[in-house]
């Protein structure tokens, strides 16, 4: 009761215009959710910049989550998450041509990205839908479809960093890490649960897994064939989809699961490699996220694991049926917003 009361004093102050929004001009579009992490909110910005690459200069800006740096930083693919951030890392080593940048303080790194030598036309402020001094000109709210924010609980009972009610501030609503078959009924339900405004569009995605990619040097190409053992590692809040993925490949899928952004350690490390090489099996494999690949290259830690076949498993965001109207919703907003700037 207590933390709910500070939220809706901090939103009342936002809402009355006691505490400020501020308005840039070029098009903003925020991707967040309401709870701690978890929704897929980092395959959905890598979406979206695929999207948007070809109708103007794009930059990525968030906090970076787990660096050890502070204040503005313009990220380069030599950059170690360590400085960054993993999902940063992730964007920069991905997308050449995208800015990507990171600032506890939003404005301050909008400020700072419009004095960069070859500006953004365009700015995704990836997980700042709490962050209400930037006025975003198109919000996108992310939530899971295996625990959707209607059926949560704010902190610290829940993980709701808001109440409910704070999803009325999106101009479109995600159901993220949908099932690959999603039959109409089972949508209207979810659409009837989130009780949009009259305003609000909500769309279905769901993850599509590209090719894995080696870690090793020493296996550079996946063995597909006859797994009887692969040990999953990640650092992210739900790691089931990857296990559902997962377990269709192998006879035993064992997951260690870690705390999202975790800073892995010589000792975690070493526990992995131990885990793996005990188990009696002679076709396995080491399988991580992208994400928490990022934590590992170019560390110190890679040593300890690079003679195995330790491989990491990119993901895209692919929508059900509503892909053209989620596209054309953005595309629709950045020209509009270009027009009125």
């Amino acid at each position: 009761m207590l933390y709910g009361l500070l939220v809706g004093i901090r939103n009342l102050l936002f809402d009355k215009g006691l505490l400020r929004s501020v308005n840039h001009p070029l098009p903003l579009i925020v991707v967040g959710n309401i709870t701690t992490g978890g929704t897929g909110k980092t395959p959905h910005v890598e979406y979206l910049i695929r999207l948007l690459s070809n109708k103007g200069k794009v930059a990525t800006l968030s906090r970076g989550y787990g660096r050890k740096t502070k204040g503005y930083k313009l990220a380069t693919t030599s950059c170690l998450s360590e400085y960054i951030g993993d999902e940063p890392m992730q964007y920069v080593s991905k997308f050449q041509d995208t800015l990507v940048a990171v600032d506890e303080d939003r404005n301050n790194g909008i400020a700072n990205l419009l004095k960069e030598n070859n500006p953004p036309e365009i700015i995704i402020l990836d997980d700042a839908f709490q962050h209400r001094y930037v006025k975003p000109g198109l919000s996108i709210l992310l939530t899971d479809f295996y625990h959707p924010h209607t059926n949560d609980y704010l902190l610290p009972s829940g993980k709701l960093r808001e109440p409910i009610s704070s999803a009325s501030r999106a101009d479109v609503i995600v159901i993220s890490k949908c099932p690959l078959i999603l039959s109409p009924i089972v949508k209207r339900h979810l659409i009837e649960e989130m009780k949009p405004t009259p305003q609000q569009k909500i769309f279905f995605s769901y993850y599509r897994y590209s090719e894995f990619i080696s870690l090793s040097p020493s296996f550079p190409n996946f063995p597909e064939d006859d797994l009887s053992y692969i040990l999953v590692f990640a650092g992210i809040a739900n790691p089931y989809p990857i296990q559902e993925y997962l377990i269709k490949m192998a006879m035993d899928v064992e997951i260690l699961p870690f705390r999202d952004h975790h800073p892995y350690t010589v000792k975690d490390i070493e526990s992995i490699r131990k885990k793996f090489e005990d188990h009696y099996a002679r076709k396995k494999v080491i399988i991580t996220t992208e994400k928490d690949a990022m934590r590992l290259k170019g560390s110190d830690l890679m040593k300890i694991i690079v003679d195995l076949p330790v491989f990491y498993l990119p993901i895209e965001v692919k929508f059900h049926d509503t892909e053209e109207s989620f596209d054309n919703t953005i595309l629709n907003y950045v020209e509009r917003s270009k027009t009125n700037h």
